[in-house]
């Protein structure tokens, strides 16, 4: 009953004080979602002095961010009218970076449709999620783990004594393959282009034809005519 009563329950209400709700934001850039991955996203940008809109809809997420200085807006990017007020409609680029797949689908589906001209770019969650978004139709996605693995490999090879230009050439291979095996996943599913990834299991090796045991036996005349003549001209070759 206990438990019942607490999902029956309201969610308790979260203290908004200190924080500011989305309203007539013009960043040139609107960024949704400012978790770890929004955070190093705005780097760049922030350096080449590109004014961003940040929204965000986790509270103590935007407190902790105005700690280190970030102004960070109160709004749920899925909701039509926060995308407004966020300034969606005068960005010329929408980065969606929240964690959750469904979440970034929802948005990106409202932006593609009532934003048709800002630049969309989404945070992926997995491989199935960047494929979803490129049938969405956003400009840019990438896998959010994708990059930094590569790089982690790479430092694995060189710091087990591949040389460093080679280590180059290996993580290249395997973006490429990569790559290659996305494409023919959008239109073959996921299980398409799997010989493009190396595993660590042995490909078993078919085994060499044999001869049976015992000869084949002709059902009429003429097909032991056949079977007769041609054991006459076999070669070791040519059974084997």
């Amino acid at each position: 009953m206990v438990i019942v009563l607490n999902r029956l329950m309201p969610p308790p209400k979260v203290s908004m004080e200190g924080v500011e709700a989305a309203n007539g934001l013009e960043g040139r850039v609107l960024l949704i979602g400012f978790g770890r991955f929004a955070q190093v996203v705005s780097q760049p940008l922030l350096a080449k002095g590109i004014e961003i809109s940040l929204i965000e809809n986790d509270v103590e997420m935007i407190r902790a961010a105005g700690n280190f200085g970030f102004k960070v807006y109160y709004g749920d990017g899925t909701r039509l009218d926060v995308l407004h007020a966020s300034g969606a409609g005068r960005a010329e680029a929408i980065l969606v970076c929240v964690d959750k797949p469904e979440v970034a689908d929802r948005i990106v589906e409202l932006v593609k449709a009532e934003f048709p001209l800002a630049k969309v770019f989404a945070r992926a969650f997995d491989r199935g999620h960047s494929m979803r978004l490129v049938q969405a139709g956003v400009d840019y996605q990438i896998r959010e783990t994708f990059e930094s693995a590569l790089k982690f490999g790479k430092q694995v090879l060189i710091d087990l004594g591949t040389d460093e230009i080679e280590a180059a050439d290996v993580i290249r291979d395997v973006r490429e393959r990569d790559k290659e095996r996305f494409q023919l996943q959008l239109s073959g599913g996921l299980a398409a282009g799997r010989y493009l990834m190396r595993n660590n299991q042995v490909t078993p090796t078919p085994e060499p034809f044999s001869r049976p045991r015992q000869s084949g036996e002709a059902l009429n005349p003429e097909a032991a005519d056949v079977l007769a003549r041609r054991e006459s001209t076999a070669t070791p070759e040519t059974t084997g």
